[in-house]
């Protein structure tokens, strides 16, 4: 297999912990596996050296002087495998197999970074080299030294995984995978032992910090990404898998929905409201498209079939409760999502999908976003229109 280990700051935090390190890609390399190491800087030490600059720094100072921790974690682990008989080299930028480029904009070159991988792959299979590389960095075309951004580390060692046609991307780390809970705060918390792209993006925007979001949208559906604990002392086996890839996909749903509105102040003052609503359509075997709740409101989105049943059992909730004061139904509505891995990262990409509709006036009822998409809520009638508007925004 060909495998792309990154090594986080906690994984490499002091001497015992490369050497735990060194042992566990050393076993790799002796069974028989290509691997390339992304390392990122030792501990904390990007953020002492970010902390320290207390003075007005451009961009080009500050990516220097952040980049020694990197630096430093290469040499640390490059003569931490030598001693032990294995052939590394270590690359930063400047080096003249250094792979990953940004243009001018800072953005990362994908021509010149997949041939500049694909070249450092077969140096891998034909001569048995590991490299070990700096995560987080980058050089522009000009040999200036860039950085990928927050959680840049991960980013590098996913996106070197799908130009370098690896098997496999490990993130090494120091939590045991994706769990079912923060540890810290619940009890009885569990590793998962599978997850998809889409859910662990939508829990890293949320605060989940296991790999970091922009490192998923280079995942393909042929490349396992793994997440495992540094104490665990193997690189092959164990952890979190991360199946799937993003689809970046534009439809409308087919069925025609209705939508249902409870009012009333115990939405924000009363426990539990939600939970009333949402229990007594279930109950019924009443599907819920999709939510959203305002000040004093909670919507439900639901199939236009059910709409009368629905409307009956909150109706009944309704009475029930001093709080709440009624209920309505509007329908047909369509929804149009667009779904991708990116829309996160794009700034203004909700007005970039309803401005068009605004220009051939059609009213958006509602819209509902979440990490890795964006429901539109039209009616029915307009649909169609919509649809066509939305996706000429992403064909440009």
């Amino acid at each position: 297999m060909r495998v792309v280990a990154k090594f986080g700051g906690t994984s490499l935090g002091n001497g015992d912990r490369v050497n735990r390190a060194a042992d566990s890609i050393t076993a790799a390399v002796e069974a028989g596996h290509e691997v390339a190491v992304v390392a990122s800087a030792m501990g904390s030490t990007t953020d002492f050296l970010l902390d320290e600059i207390q003075y007005e720094a451009d961009e080009a100072d500050r990516a220097e002087i952040v980049s020694m921790g990197e630096r430093t974690s290469v040499r640390m682990l490059k003569g931490a495998l030598s001693s032990r008989g294995v052939n590394a080299v270590f690359l930063e930028p400047g080096s003249d197999d250094w792979p990953v480029i940004t243009d001018e904009h800072g953005e990362v070159d994908v021509a010149e970074t997949t041939r500049r991988a694909k070249a450092l792959a077969e140096q891998m299979h034909n001569d048995d080299v590991v490299p070990v590389i700096t995560g987080f960095l980058a050089e522009d075309h000009a040999g200036n030294v860039t950085t990928l951004g927050r959680g840049g580390s991960d980013t590098t060692a996913v996106m070197l995984g799908k130009y370098m046609n690896a098997d496999e991307v490990v993130i090494v780390t120091d939590v045991e995978g994706v769990m079912t809970g923060d540890p810290r705060v619940v009890e009885g918390a569990r590793n998962v032992g599978e997850i998809t792209v889409d859910e662990l993006r939508n829990l890293s925007f949320r605060g989940a910090e296991v790999v970091a979001p922009s490192a998923l949208t280079y995942k393909g559906e042929d490349m396992s990404v793994r997440v495992v604990h540094y104490q665990h002392g193997d690189i092959m086996t164990g952890g979190t898998s991360i199946e799937g890839q993003f689809e970046n996909l534009i439809d409308m749903q087919e069925d025609k929905l209705a939508c249902l509105t409870v009012a009333g102040r115990a939405v924000r003052n009363e426990p539990g409201v939600l939970s009333k609503l949402s229990t007594a359509l279930a109950d019924a075997g009443i599907n819920v498209d999709a939510v959203s709740s305002g000040m004093d409101s909670i919507t439900f989105y639901i199939d236009e079939d059910h709409a009368e049943e629905a409307e009956t059992l909150l109706h009944d909730e309704v009475v029930e409760s001093s709080t709440l004061s009624s209920v309505t139904v509007d329908d047909p509505y369509a929804v149009i999502r667009v779904t991708g891995g990116e829309l996160q990262t794009e700034p203004g990409i909700v007005n970039q999908i309803v401005a068009p509709l605004a220009d051939e006036h059609i009213n958006v009822q509602d819209v509902i976003t979440s990490a890795t998409s964006v429901a539109v809520f039209v009616d029915w009638e307009n649909g169609e229109e919509a649809l066509g508007h939305i996706q000429t925004v992403f064909d440009d």
